[in-house]
């Protein structure tokens, strides 16, 4: 490693979340740094710079490879600046270099990409070399987003292996993607829908398939895609290692479960639906039309960049982004009604600064990974109570520290307290300056946790008596309905006289 490579940088304490916005927004026009300071970082010294490089990579080394991981993989963990493995991967990791099959269970943010993405790049390091076409492990996603954010992780994990990684999605061109799996690939992720329809066209091959991974079931479920899923499962060979990683265990979960996993190993680091703790979280009562302006205000008062906001619906956003910008906040949205690569820009305009504030919906956010991502307003709250879960997963990420907060107004007063029965924890309630809303939110008391439903079981058939016949009697022999035992009609015929008048030929 050069030592370029072995700069480390420190952010001073005392510096405030508005001097880093401020320091961020104008970065193109400040002076070049002195030797001493760099926008806002302290240089450590150069003889203790090197020994404390040394001492990180040695414990990155050290807490990885006692999984089980080769060099050139903790090489690049190093550079990615991990110091130690999450509980998720410790349990996650061994539990799927066994060889045997994996359902996981948890929450966004806790490092569960690398837990299955670092054990399938060591597997693959060893065995056959990958056809025309074909494909040797697949990772399925729900969106785009976290299709290309998977890639990313393989790509960045994978870089000194010969290992290839691609990812295929639907919103773009198919043909460039095409051209791309010809030379096969070894981690392949994709959607659902895309991947049939590259399989349809000859373009994808699985008969080398050692490894499939189900990555956030639960979301693939509540958009849909449970038929592409089985249509994808019949094309597989039967031997296989399948992975399974979702945010609950509920019983649709374990019913997809039952038929894709043999004897899983289960793992699950954290509670059912529960919050990071390293999240603040807290409500902001206020009326609906008082909504936009509140949101201004919040984020201009507190000088606050990078966050992103969360919409129930795609108009809704559209909206929201023309109204951010007339009061001078640069904004941008990403839905389902947006191209691929608008997204793609959006995305990447927020996470370089370029502009201040995205708002998502629910889907679209999926997959979304920022570091240290500081804030997350609910401008909606979701529909559904897990939702709000995977929405404020997107801060405090990885053990860093964040802040959810939901502007709610009296129609939301349901969905509030599905989100604090589903959490089991009364939201702190704050007051915002100037907007005291008219129908203040009121009191709210925790009620116990909803019991899951169990599945319904299937109904048995009816056993038949002993001696009966299997084929039913014929049709001549079983009387008619409505028709008397005589076999004289029920109703008369229709007769045309007196008042009433014959019908007339529309068709002369």
């Amino acid at each position: 490693m050069s030592k370029t490579s072995l700069r480390v940088f420190r952010l001073t304490r005392s510096q405030s979340d508005g001097e880093r916005g401020a320091r961020f927004k104008s970065r193109a026009s400040s002076p070049r740094p002195t030797e001493n300071e760099h926008n806002g970082f302290s240089r450590v010294p150069s003889h203790a710079l090197c020994y404390c490089a040394r001492l990180n990579i040695l414990s990155v080394l050290m807490s990885f490879e006692s999984l089980g991981l080769s060099a050139p993989l903790t090489r690049a963990i190093a550079e990615k600046g991990y110091s130690e493995a999450t509980p998720i991967q410790r349990e996650g990791i061994p539990a799927v270099m066994s060889g045997k099959d994996v359902m996981a269970a948890a929450q966004t943010g806790t490092g569960k990409t690398a837990s299955f993405i670092l054990p399938l790049l060591e597997r693959l390091q060893s065995g056959p070399r990958v056809k025309s076409n074909n494909v040797r492990s697949l990772v399925l996603t729900p969106t785009r987003e976290l299709a290309a954010q998977i890639q990313d992780n393989a790509e960045f994990y994978g870089k000194y292996t010969d290992l290839k990684s691609n990812v295929v999605f639907g919103g773009v061109k198919i043909n460039p993607q095409m051209q791309k799996l010809r030379s096969g690939t070894d981690i392949l992720i994709a959607t659902p829908g895309r991947l049939l329809d590259l399989y349809s066209q000859n373009a994808v091959r699985f008969d080398q398939l050692e490894v499939l991974v189900l990555d956030e079931a639960d979301r693939m479920l509540d958009m849909g895609f449970i038929r592409d899923i089985h249509k994808i499962l019949n094309l597989l060979p039967k031997q296989r290692q399948n992975l399974m990683f979702s945010a609950t265990f509920s019983p649709e979960i374990k019913e997809l479960a039952h038929d894709i996993v043999n004897n899983p190993v289960e793992v699950s680091v954290s509670p059912e639906n529960a919050t990071a703790h390293t999240v603040e979280q807290w409500v902001i009562g206020v009326d609906k039309k008082s909504k936009t302006a509140a949101l201004i205000d919040l984020i201009k008062t507190n000088n606050w960049f990078q966050v992103l906001v969360f919409s129930r619906t795609k108009h809704g956003a559209n909206r929201l982004v023309v109204q951010l910008d007339k009061a001078g906040i640069t904004a941008a949205a990403i839905h389902g009604n947006k191209s691929q690569g608008a997204r793609t820009r959006a995305l990447q305009a927020f996470k370089q600064g370029d502009i201040q504030i995205l708002v998502a919906t629910d889907i679209a956010a999926r997959g979304i990974d920022i570091k240290e991502l500081p804030h997350v307003i609910n401008f909606d709250l979701p529909n559904v109570a897990e939702d709000y879960v995977h929405r404020i997963g997107r801060t405090g990420r990885a053990g860093s520290v964040g802040q959810a907060v939901s502007l709610v107004s009296i129609d939301e007063f349901d969905q509030l307290r599905a989100v604090e029965r589903l959490t089991q924890k009364l939201l702190e309630r704050r007051d915002l300056k100037g907007f005291a809303p008219n129908n203040p939110l009121p009191e709210s008391k925790l009620q116990p946790p909803l019991k899951p439903k169990k599945p319904k079981k299937p109904k048995k058939p009816k056993q038949k008596a002993e001696g009966a016949s299997a084929q039913p009697a014929p049709r001549q022999n079983q009387p008619r309905r409505n028709r008397p035992a005589d076999g004289t009609p029920k109703r008369k015929p229709r007769r045309f006289g007196g008042n009433r008048k014959k019908p007339v030929n529309r068709d002369l």
